[in-house]
């Protein structure tokens, strides 16, 4: 992995890509920008999407006045990528496919300069893009974690939700993923031993690194019902994921399990565990969203920048309609901002 370029002086700059013009990444941006900006804020967001674009959503939202504020300010700059189309609310277009590339790209060329160069960003928050608009443009895209991973040069990325969970004391819960997205039927196939000895290193690495956790327990799903029930319904957890957890345990790395999902998922299980890893995307996913929607926070490990994200998706009938909910993106940002706040040497102070 390469070593992540000098982060820039507080306040750090946080590079926002705006996602998908059609749906709601352009609102959510907006709003949670204007709530969190600010004189005494520790970072300062660079924007990246088309100006005249977020102009136009802005007045959409009524707040076209507050916006150009926040622009002539300071706290906030727009780095200018044209759209390929013109974009209607709610409306696909495929042509825009490649301009959602370029504002990746954009975020990207900022964390990873050439050689010798200083990083623009300390961190990216994105946007939800639509995965079938990039593929109609003629581009192969599975979605952001791999497409960054890709660009970063790096073999292996970890997809981790995180989000509070307000019943339990506001407690954090976070799943990271030993597959994304992948069909289910090609799951299995795609878990191996050293696949899970590195996914469970780089889950323990982030832990410490990004979030001060001084040994991370990881406790870890099963991927057959009742974890196998003694391989009377599969064999996974005894050839494969047992025997991961016994190598990464000789690496010093707390992994404990194979839990059967069914059950981990409650809270006295939970409390003194720092991350899941669920085998696939829905095992993982569905109980963590269930818990904290609209206020989790997608992290992507492994890469040699910080990247977060929602933890939804486009939901194109509420583009410029204002009643997008931006909870997720404010989470995203605070998060982004914590975690670059300590890469940087200096204890996080929430906006």
């Amino acid at each position: 992995m390469t070593s992540p370029a000098a982060l820039p002086p507080l306040p750090l700059p946080i590079a926002i890509t705006t996602g998908e013009p059609a749906g709601i990444g352009p609102d959510i941006a907006i709003a949670a920008v204007l709530q969190l900006a600010g004189q005494h804020a520790p970072a300062r967001f660079h924007v990246i999407g088309d100006a005249r674009m977020l102009a136009g959503r802005a007045a959409s939202l009524g707040v076209a006045d507050a916006w150009a504020r926040r622009l002539a300010s300071g706290d906030v700059t727009i780095d200018d990528i044209p759209l390929a189309a013109a974009c209607h609310p709610g409306q696909l277009d495929a042509r825009n496919g490649r301009y959602v590339l370029a504002l990746l790209d954009t975020a990207l060329a900022g964390l990873m300069p050439g050689r010798g160069q200083p990083a623009r960003f300390a961190a990216m928050v994105t946007a939800p893009v639509q995965k079938s608009t990039i593929n109609d443009a003629g581009v192969p895209f599975t979605g952001h974690t791999e497409y960054l991973a890709e660009n970063a040069g790096v073999p292996r990325v970890v997809m981790m939700l995180a989000g509070p969970q307000p019943a339990h004391d506001n407690a954090m819960l976070r799943v990271a993923l030993a597959t994304t997205h992948l069909p289910l039927r090609e799951v299995p196939d795609a878990l191996d031993v050293p696949m899970l000895v590195e996914t469970l290193a780089i889950v323990d690495r982030d832990l410490r690194q990004h979030f001060g956790i001084s040994r991370p327990r990881i406790l870890v799903t099963g991927l057959n019902p009742h974890a196998g029930e003694s391989g009377h319904l599969g064999r996974e957890e005894i050839d494969v994921i047992a025997p991961a957890l016994a190598r990464a345990t000789d690496l010093g790395i707390d992994a404990r399990g194979p839990y059967p999902a069914d059950t981990l998922f409650q809270p006295r299980l939970l409390r003194d565990a720092d991350c899941v890893l669920a085998m696939y995307h829905d095992q993982g996913l569905a109980p963590l969203k269930y818990g904290t929607f609209g206020h989790g926070v997608n992290i992507t490990l492994g890469l040699p920048f910080i990247r977060t994200s929602v933890d939804h998706g486009t939901a194109l009938p509420l583009a410029a309609t204002g009643q997008a909910e931006h909870g997720s993106m404010i989470e995203a940002i605070r998060c982004a901002v914590a975690m670059a706040r300590h890469a940087n040497g200096s204890l996080p102070r929430r906006l």
